[in-house]
C-alpha cells in the first residue's frame, strides 16, 4: 500500500482541511436537527431567513448568490418552500425571465417560531470560542472563500 502522507505537498494544509471539515460537519449537524424535524433543510431555512431579512421579497438569483448555492439547488429549494406554502414565486416586474420569491405569512410565522431556537444553537455551537477567536475564524473563512 502506498504511503500517501509522503506525497503531501503541504501536510499542514491537509490538517487544516481535516479540522475545517470536521468542525463544519459538527456545527451543521447540531444546527440541522430541529430544522429537519420541521421538514426544512438548512439551505431552505437560510433562504427563508435571507428572504425575510430582505423585507420579504428577493429575486431568486440574488438569494442564490447570497447563499453561495447553484441554480439547480436554489430552484429546488424554492420549489420546496413554494409547495409548502412558505413562499410565492412571481415573475420579476423588471425582467420577466427572473423569478422573485415572496415570503408568505405562513413562512414568516414559521421563521418567527424557529429562529430563536436556531439563534441559541448557533450561540452554543460557537460558545467554546471567545470573541477574538470568532472574528479570526470569520476572517480566515472569508479569506478561503475569496
Amino acid at each position: 500500500m502506498a504511503d500517501l502522507s509522503s506525497q503531501l505537498e503541504d501536510p499542514l494544509a491537509h490538517r487544516a482541511l481535516d479540522a475545517l471539515v470536521r468542525a463544519g460537519s459538527r456545527v451543521t449537524r447540531s444546527l440541522a436537527a430541529e430544522l429537519e424535524q420541521r421538514g426544512l433543510s438548512t439551505t431552505a431555512f437560510s433562504m427563508l431567513v435571507v428572504l425575510v431579512s430582505a423585507g420579504g421579497s428577493q429575486e431568486l438569483r440574488v438569494l442564490r448568490l447570497r447563499l453561495g448555492i447553484s441554480k439547480a439547488s436554489a430552484s429546488e429549494v424554492a420549489t420546496t418552500l413554494s409547495e409548502r406554502g412558505l413562499v410565492r414565486r412571481e415573475r420579476s416586474d423588471h425582467d420577466r425571465r427572473a423569478v422573485t420569491l415572496r415570503a408568505t405569512r405562513a413562512g414568516e410565522r414559521l421563521l418567527d417560531e424557529l429562529f430563536p431556537g436556531h439563534a441559541r444553537r448557533v450561540r452554543d455551537a460557537f460558545g467554546p470560542l471567545d470573541d477574538e477567536e470568532k472574528r479570526a475564524l470569520t476572517r480566515l473563512c472569508r479569506k478561503l472563500a475569496a
